[in-house]
């Protein structure tokens, strides 16, 4: 089963807007003869910003009978099923702290905390889709896809 994540219309008005806005400014400090060192420090950090989401924005979510895999667009993040304790709906709160990653630019993902979860990794892109998958060793991952009560089905299916 694979189940493709949609962001939430804030993520599309959040990374239209913040994109085209780097974009305008870099582009305009392109134009300043004088300030050439800092329109290209400016272009290397939107480098950096742009290859992290390549890197960790969640593209689809999908299992088989031995692994749980999340599409992003350069690299799949694999879990085999093996290593699955649990797996539940469950959406983020309005409490989650994020400790390093994205807030909606592009999905959210990277660490986040809250106080009844405790820390997990996210990758999704509307938090009406999450459910949380929970290792034998402890460590805690907050996904999203369309559909998730059917993904969270699919997954106990294989698991059992």
């Amino acid at each position: 089963m694979k189940k493709r994540v949609e962001l939430s219309l804030f993520c599309r008005i959040i990374s239209t807007l913040s994109t085209a806005l780097m974009c305008g400014v870099f582009f305009y400090a392109l134009q300043r003869p004088d300030d050439r060192i800092a329109s290209w420090i400016l272009g290397a950090l939107m480098i950096m910003l742009f290859l992290s989401t390549l890197f960790f924005m969640p593209l689809s979510i999908s299992v088989d009978h031995k692994r749980l895999k999340i599409r992003r667009p350069l690299k799949t993040k694999s879990i085999p099923l093996s290593d699955i304790s649990d797996v539940r709906l469950c959406p983020p709160t309005m409490s989650a702290i994020r400790l390093f990653g994205s807030g909606g630019w592009f999905g959210w993902y990277g660490w986040f905390k809250e106080k009844d979860l405790g820390r997990y990794f996210a990758y999704y892109g509307k938090a009406s889709d999450c459910f949380l998958i929970t290792l034998k060793d402890g460590k805690k991952y907050m996904l999203g896809c369309k559909d998730a009560p059917a993904m969270v089905k699919a997954i106990k299916a294989y698991l059992q």
